[in-house]
């Protein structure tokens, strides 16, 4: 049994008007894409970033050279992941998943889904990320998607791609 510590850092204080629950179901997702993932070390750690719009534009115009916020960004520690176990029996750290509250909110909103339900699914996309699964090939964004839609529906939510 892995042991899950996932550190949760509120950058944008609106995120608890928004969604005061917001932590809570962040660490929810985060364990769940973490333990549909097999051969992880005993302790494995990460971080989820609850911030604004301009914190998350900053970031993807300094580390992927697009001047726009976007939803969810994932920062693994290891280029590419690592999921071996570290010397010592240390944990391993994956990297942190960062959300963007106000492109959250608007996504939320168009596609008709609560904003729990959302962030539930970016943070597990986010992890995902940081476990080294991708989405810039057919096969692999298959795969991926595969694993989000499970992921949620073991959490109790609606598949997100059922109609695509």
């Amino acid at each position: 049994m892995t042991e899950i510590e996932i550190a949760i850092s509120l950058r944008d204080s609106a995120w608890s008007t928004a969604l005061p629950e917001a932590a809570a179901v962040a660490r929810r997702a985060a364990a769940a894409a973490l333990e549909g993932e097999p051969g992880l070390p005993a302790h494995v750690e990460l971080g989820v970033v609850l911030a604004d719009d301009a914190f998350v534009r900053t970031l993807n115009r300094d580390y992927r050279g697009q001047d726009r916020a976007t939803d969810v960004l994932s920062f693994p520690v290891h280029e590419p992941p690592r999921l071996d176990a570290p010397e010592a029996e240390m944990p391993l750290m994956l990297g942190d998943v960062v959300l963007a509250r106000e492109t959250v909110e608007r996504d939320s909103a168009s596609a008709g889904v609560g904003l729990a339900d959302r962030v539930s699914h970016l943070v597990i996309h986010g992890v995902l990320h940081l476990l080294g699964h991708d989405h810039d090939e057919p096969v692999a964004e298959h795969r991926m998607r595969a694993l989000e839609s499970r992921t949620l529906l073991a959490l109790g939510l609606s598949d997100p791609y059922v109609n695509l």
